[in-house]
């Protein structure tokens, strides 16, 4: 601690020690070059707005010329990586998804074609070809679709998430109309974030949850939110199969699954998809489940929800 700043906390300018709170907090809360770049910029238009009402403090203008070096080659650094991820991208979207198409279309096309020269076992390797193949391009997407989420600019608007949840309900409901299901939606639950991403969110909790009680002759699936000790928390809970606690974390990485991809398909990165959206949204997600006796999904966001 220098001797500036211990005589101006001892003379009761407590203004800068929030300001010190207030840069650390937003450097600590830009996970993303995006949000660094933005960061950064708020954060030198503070220190120059001390500076205009001190010009004359010397330490504070070096500070400030050394702060602003540092983070614009830090944004620089992460910008670069950021591009680096998107010609990576390119690259496996064209020079991968597109040999794979491709064996799909002349799978197809023998077991078409050619179904009359070939053998019971014949027509069934080439039904396995055709599905790892579509397989392995639908995890292709998906793993293309949850990086471009670190490096998407977020477009600010009011969200309604209770009528993501009914819309996406209503589609699941019409889909297997032969289920029967209960849906729980507590209405006007809504935020500030990015539509289309927390669209993507909800829809990935929501047919996790319809998935997941399959097996229950009388399922129930519920949307909500509760107040919690510093803001309001949402949730999402159904009557599934559950899981054990001590694989809570898990289920969050990529391919970490916790049951049957035979019995419950999937790509095995949806939750990790959700928790990358939450956390670009300034909050953070978890579960809590107990084995055959169903899951329930707790998730916040920065943005105060009403």
């Amino acid at each position: 601690m220098t001797d500036t700043y211990k005589a101006k906390r001892n003379n009761g300018e407590g203004r800068f020690l929030s300001i010190d709170k207030e840069i650390a907090s937003s450097m600590l809360n830009a996970s993303y070059a995006v949000d660094l770049k933005s960061a950064v910029h708020n954060s030198l238009e503070t220190i120059r707005n001390m500076l205009l009402e001190r010009p004359n403090n010397e330490e504070i203008s070096l500070l400030t010329q050394q702060v602003e070096r540092l983070l614009t080659e830090q944004t620089e650094r992460l910008e670069s990586i950021n591009r680096d991820l998107e010609a990576f991208n390119y690259s496996v979207a064209h020079d991968l998804c597109a040999p794979l198409r491709r064996i799909c279309g002349f799978t197809r096309a023998l077991q078409e074609q050619y179904a009359g020269r070939l053998d019971l076992e014949g027509m069934d390797y080439l039904e396995r070809i055709f599905k790892s193949s579509q397989h392995m391009n639908d995890l292709i997407e998906a793993l293309l679709q949850l990086s471009q989420l670190s490096y998407l600019n977020l477009k600010r608007e009011v969200v309604d998430l209770s009528e993501i949840v009914s819309d996406t309900a209503a589609d699941l409901a019409q889909g297997t109309p032969q289920r029967k299901v209960e849906f729980v939606i507590q209405p006007r639950i809504r935020t500030f974030g990015d539509h289309n991403l927390l669209e993507i969110a909800m829809k990935n909790l929501l047919r996790n949850a319809w998935k997941f009680t399959q097996m229950r002759e009388a399922a129930r699936i519920e949307f909500g939110a509760q107040e919690s000790a510093s803001d309001k928390t949402c949730f999402l809970k159904d009557n599934g199969i559950g899981f054990d606690m001590a694989n809570a974390e898990r289920m969050f990485h990529a391919f970490q699954r916790l049951h049957s991809s035979s019995e419950y398909p999937g790509n095995g990165i949806g939750l990790t998809t959700v928790q990358r959206i939450i956390n670009r949204h300034g909050g953070r997600i978890w579960a809590e489940g107990e084995i055959d006796k169903g899951a329930t999904f707790y998730f916040t966001l920065q943005s105060c929800i009403t």
